[in-house]
């Protein structure tokens, strides 16, 4: 037990599969993906995007496939790019067993969607014979139409029920490394659903809220959805769905992993709001202090606080901690330790040269 049990999340253990280079569940670190918005024939914006969600801290990325230009255009594309990729596959079978032979990791396809028995047959041997796992994925907006039939609408128990039908599809055929995703748009549905489903299966969880918006709206939205579900120990790899940059998914989800401690990349701030008490612009000294040390991977703790009515006590638990105080004198703090004053003038470039001190410290330690 850790010295702060309440802060502890005991994951569900489930089986690990690979997505090309990363292991997916069995309480492997969480991954965090995005999926391209671009054209997948368009090879040269494609990899640039690609490359963008990557250097912005995604672990997967996936990208549509919806003609056999696209699923082939996916050998050019993984030849530079350092990331595993997964093919997005919802009717044509064709396109899945292109996309698996032109170097996917990975293909996104519902079962139940590809036809009869022989198609899903070719598609999964093409998955073994390219080493290629497959994620499930179940959408509310798309269920099979006995399902809905049966239930009416789309429901936690009618998800789960897809789910679970092409779960057996796929292990009929001697194949068990894929995961499961049971989205929908709306956060009681899917939350209900992925709590249904996880005390049904061991195979790893896919998390998600689909279609959850705009930046700020869907933000929230996944925040809450897939917080709920994380907290609970439930979910292995995520995705915030936005109508907005893809990098900007990957920022949301990896802010979300590091809030409830599951992942640790980067520098975490701690800052106040700001009020009449501030010793320093908080609010601009935050904004750049974020910009400044966005390349920064290691995981570092940072307090900028504005007064001393809170400041020392939050600079006790942080790596580097800023307390606004009076006529521009402000406290520097080291793991929760005062070591000078500083000017407002002065605490940006401090606090940037403190932290890639840090990092590199951190990097040298890991070597």
């Amino acid at each position: 037990m850790s010295i702060r049990p309440f802060r502890d999340i005991i994951r569900k253990k489930t089986k690990v599969i690979k997505v090309g280079k990363v292991n997916v569940g069995g309480g492997n670190p969480i991954s965090v993906q995005s999926m391209t918005n671009t054209l997948t024939n368009d090879i040269k914006a494609t990899i640039k995007q690609v490359q963008e969600i990557s250097k912005a801290g995604a672990d997967i990325v996936r990208v549509s496939c919806p003609d056999e230009d696209s699923s082939k255009a996916l050998k050019e594309i993984v030849k530079h790019i350092n990331i595993p990729l997964v093919a997005d596959i919802h009717f044509h079978y064709k396109r899945a067993i292109e996309a698996a032979e032109n170097g996917a990791d990975c293909l996104r396809i519902n079962p139940g969607n590809i036809g009869d028995r022989n198609k899903i047959k070719e598609v999964i041997n093409s998955a073994k014979n390219n080493n290629c796992s497959i994620r499930i994925g179940v959408n509310a907006g798309s269920l099979e139409r006995d399902i809905l039939e049966k239930f009416k609408e789309p429901c936690p128990e009618a998800l789960v029920e897809s789910a679970l039908r092409n779960i057996k599809i796929i292990e009929d055929l001697n194949f068990n490394n894929f995961k499961i995703s049971v989205k929908s748009s709306d956060v009681f549905l899917s939350v209900k659903a992925y709590k249904l489903l996880s005390k049904k299966t061991e195979y790893p969880l896919h998390l998600g809220i689909t279609e959850a918006g705009s930046y700020i709206p869907g933000s929230v939205k996944s925040a809450i959805g897939l917080g709920n579900l994380l907290m609970e120990g439930i979910g292995d790899t995520i995705r915030v769905s936005l109508s907005a940059d893809p990098v900007e998914e990957v920022k949301i989800g990896n802010e979300i992993l590091k809030s409830i401690g599951l992942r640790s990349r980067g520098v975490k701030i701690i800052s106040c709001p700001s009020c009449a008490r501030q010793g320093f612009k908080v609010i601009d000294t935050v904004k750049i202090l974020e910009e400044k040390l966005s390349h920064i991977k290691e995981p570092i703790t940072l307090s900028i606080i504005g007064c001393v009515v809170n400041g020392p006590g939050e600079a006790a638990f942080t790596d580097i901690g800023i307390t606004g105080g009076g006529r521009d004198s402000n406290m520097l703090y080291l793991n929760g330790t005062q070591t000078e004053k500083l000017s407002n003038k002065e605490i940006i470039s401090k606090v940037v040269d403190l932290v890639e001190k840090k990092a590199e410290e951190i990097q040298n330690n890991n070597k």
